[in-house]
């Protein structure tokens, strides 16, 4: 549907800047990352997870 109401020249930008905005979206996951509390962001990591277990 959306391809139909843009047309092709839309779509062929599109095909060409889907891989350079998927990097700007993983470098901006990396700087949210960078930027807040990590350990908090990485409790959600299954493999990461139990690397930050507090003794208690």
């Amino acid at each position: 549907m959306l391809n139909k109401s843009l047309g092709p020249c839309y779509n062929e930008l599109m095909k060409y800047w889907l891989p350079t905005a998927g990097t700007w979206g993983a470098v901006g996951g990396v700087g949210l990352v960078w930027a807040t509390d990590w350990h908090l962001i990485l409790d959600w990591v299954p493999y990461i997870n139990g690397k930050f277990k507090k003794d208690k």
